[in-house]
């Protein structure tokens, strides 16, 4: 029953037959006369700017009266479309409406060339959380002015720049979701996708992303060139993905925040392409001839595209991009597998280095400053390899002793997949070395080479990662293993001239015997000192102890026996002035000039000078 009133107000006293539905008459015609409204309204709003030039969104307050007056000529289209499919006004309201979706796609399209700077990937990215989500015309008139405000409040405390972008932002989403339910989706969609498309395209050719780089194309590329493009492409990959991509995906969502269809098709459209071209290029470079050499460049474009896996799959998670994470998944895939197989041909090459001729003066050879470079550098990748090599285990090949890898009680020992396979190769390489140490005449050399060069690989594992990840348990091991090389140096290559010193110099024998100890020492000490001037020993603190552990041998027993049989008072004896060559001092200053490498750094006297050295 109507309410008391009612009747009287809107209505002539209505008739017996008419009871049942008082309202309905008066009602359709109530919803009609909205309805013309909505449609006048609409009419005054629209034509006013149909020829006009400006841009209708330089007015805030004349863009939300255009939005709302196309939303209520939508609500009016609907009406007379179930109610009254044949009026006129329906007729006049679709003119009015293509009207107003013309005048909407050329802003549509103003505000996405003129804001160009401001909708860049970057700003939209960074500023993303400050992006208002409310739609302009979805808000009611009540509503309008506590909304304005609030925009003015959060807009005054953004920067210019910042404000210029979420206005932008506003505006495109408004114009969007009018001409979407309008029914304009094609219209709004295009522009829109070829207007970004053509930036991200850009964007990406200005980074450095080359576009049309076949397999084929890069298998011919010569290593040096190829080499410029991963530098460049490491450089770009992670703008790309977390700004460029990522601005544009916020960007979409914001745009088309009313539907997640029509967003998602989007996106796709405009990054699909460039993103494909992107993750594309390392799969390709993995798939290219496997050398030692190219295993850093791979290991970068391994890392960067795992490094930025978590973004790529948040950015492209739509099913309709998911070629895009095929193709970063591929790219790792086959990149772990190109390092593997160039991490086993490095250990074939150690093995099949065919050098033939020994480094002069016993120095370091070639083939260990290849390789500890090789493997030091290896070490950075740590992380990287850990990946690689997950959940392949690696067996220490019968040839090689446990005890090298540690005991597995030790805490100290190598284990991890990594740790194991770098040692390896370490080992692989040393056990070269000792076949070139066989290659030198001199038994004392070989030594003193292999001194050298373990001194020099201890010294780089020290220096790099490589200290941490085989540990300090291999570290002193091998530093021992260096003293004993050493040692055994020493013994060969000066013992001729510590045989030639009395065992007791300081028991009480004849003139003869004196004469031939020193007749002796002269004649060894001057073969090894003449032989032994050309030799190197390249580290300072291995070469220091050398030296002072020859002083520490020779040195005492001479002293003794010279101050006995050689010093002052036996000067009166005649022969003293030829046969004692030599003093302890003399001995010191001689081993200083050792294991330089050069025979110019001094000579043994030859002549009976009682002591010194000729320059």
């Amino acid at each position: 029953m109507p309410r008391k009133g009612t009747s009287t107000v809107f209505f002539k006293s209505p008739s017996p037959t008419r009871m049942t539905h008082p309202s309905s008459p008066l009602h359709h015609t109530f919803s009609e006369s909205l309805m013309e409204e909505n449609i006048e309204l609409a009419d005054f709003s629209i034509t006013k700017w149909e020829t006009d030039v400006a841009s209708l969104f330089s007015d805030k307050e004349e863009a939300t009266q255009y939005l709302v007056s196309i939303k209520g000529l939508q609500k009016a289209m609907q009406y007379l479309a179930f109610h009254h499919p044949s009026s006129d006004k329906l007729g006049r309201a679709q003119i009015l409406m293509q009207t107003a979706m013309k005048r909407l796609e050329k802003e549509f399209y103003q505000i996405l060339k003129s804001n160009r700077a401001y909708l860049d990937p970057e700003s939209v990215s960074a500023h993303s959380s400050s992006i208002p989500s409310v739609s302009r015309s979805s808000i009611s008139d009540f509503e309008e002015e506590d909304f304005e405000n609030e925009l003015r409040d959060e807009h005054d405390s953004i920067p210019e720049v910042e404000r210029m972008s979420l206005a932008a932002l506003a505006d495109l989403r408004d114009i969007a979701e009018a001409m979407i339910s309008a029914g304009y989706v094609k219209e709004c969609t295009k522009i829109y996708k070829t207007i970004r498309k053509s930036i991200v395209d850009e964007a990406l050719y200005h980074i450095g992303v080359e576009r049309g780089m076949s397999l084929q194309q890069i298998q011919k590329t010569e290593w040096e060139v190829l080499e410029v493009k991963i530098k460049t492409w490491l450089s770009a990959v992670k703008m790309a993905v977390k700004t460029l991509f990522y601005g544009e995906r916020i960007l979409c969502d914001q745009v088309f925040s009313i539907s997640a269809p029509i967003m998602e098709s989007c996106f796709t459209e405009i990054s699909k392409e460039g993103a494909l071209t992107l993750f594309g290029f390392p799969e390709n470079v993995a798939k290219c001839k496997k050398t030692p050499e190219k295993m850093f460049r791979v290991l970068d474009l391994y890392e960067a595209v795992s490094n930025l896996w978590p973004e790529i799959e948040s950015i492209f998670s739509f099913e309709s991009t998911s070629a895009v994470r095929s193709t970063a998944v591929n790219s790792l895939i086959n990149l772990g597998d190109a390092v593997r197989t160039m991490f086993t041909d490095f250990k074939t090459a150690i093995q099949k280095d065919s050098t033939k001729t020994t480094v002069p003066g016993g120095g370091i050879h070639p083939l260990t400053r290849y390789v500890m470079n090789y493997v030091s550098f290896l070490a950075d990748y740590n992380g990287i390899l850990s990946d690689i090599f997950a959940d392949r285990p690696f067996t220490i090949p019968s040839a090689l002793p446990e005890s090298y890898f540690g005991s597995p009680d030790q805490e100290e020992s190598i284990s991890s997949p990594v740790s194991v396979r770098l040692a390896w190769l370490v080992f692989v390489m040393l056990c070269k070395l000792d076949g070139n140490a066989a290659m030198y005449k001199d038994a004392a050399l070989s030594y003193l080479f292999l001194a050298n060069n373990l001194q020099y690989v201890v010294g780089k594992v020290r220096q790099s990662n490589l200290n941490f990840l085989l540990g300090d348990d291999w570290v002193i091991k091998h530093e021992q293993k260096v003293k004993q090389y050493a040692a055994n140096y020493e013994r060969i290559g000066w013992n001729k001239v510590l045989a030639s010193l009395p065992e007791n110099p300081t028991a009480e024998i004849s003139t003869d015997q004196v004469k031939d100890h020193f007749r002796k020492f002269n004649s060894a000490f001057e073969e090894a000192y003449m032989k032994q001037c050309s030799w190197v020993v390249p580290d300072p603190r291995l070469r220091d102890y050398i030296k002072i552990s020859l002083a520490r041998r020779i040195a005492p027993i001479y002293k003794e026996f010279y101050e006995i049989y050689g010093g002052v008072q036996a000067r009166k004896e005649f022969w003293v002035e030829s046969l004692v060559r030599y003093t302890p001092d003399d001995l010191g200053n001689y081993w200083s000039d050792l294991f330089y490498g050069s025979r110019s750094s001094g000579s043994v006297s030859s002549s009976s000078s009682g002591g010194g050295r000729s320059r």
